[in-house]
């Protein structure tokens, strides 16, 4: 760390180095480097109260920190979830439960099907007619379940 006297010492080496890690989380997918960027600061904030602290104290404290931080953020992310945009961006089944959809082929029995998008699928439910409008209130099976709207709907 002599070499990078004329920078602040080992102290300006250890926030330059959390410096990088941080824009470096910042162009990496993944919540890891930011801790690591903390346990160099943190360590660097140690090496300028402590000028004198030999290299491997240095890197054992960075170690530690490291682990520090890691465990601290595992246990953030478990507390507090970031939530996706869509959560049912990779289930189409659930996408379609709400959908205001016709009865394309009559409901009799608990049988039918429905127009959904541009497709037919196969529908259980109440009886209804050609063209009725039902709404989807889940998928089975790979057919929706469907209920009548209100008259007012």
């Amino acid at each position: 760390m002599d070499a990078l006297g004329g920078v602040g010492g080992a102290a300006g080496a250890w926030l330059i180095a959390a410096l990088v890690l941080g824009i470096a989380e910042l162009a990496v997918p993944g919540v890891f480097l930011v801790f690591l960027a903390i346990a160099a600061a943190v360590t660097g904030v140690a090496v300028f109260v402590l000028p004198d602290l030999p290299v491997a104290a240095q890197l054992a404290a960075f170690a530690v920190w490291s682990a520090v931080t890691v465990l601290i953020g595992k246990r953030w992310y478990r507390d507090y979830p970031v939530e996706g945009g869509d959560p049912m961006l990779n289930d189409r089944s659930a996408r379609l439960v709400g959908q205001v959809v016709v009865v394309e082929t009559a409901l009799i029995g608990g049988h039918g099907r429905v127009l959904v998008g541009d497709g037919s699928w196969p529908a259980r439910g109440d009886d209804a007619s050609v063209g009725a409008r039902v709404r989807i209130t889940a998928v089975v099976d790979g057919a929706v379940v469907v209920e009548p709207l209100p008259p007012s709907s």
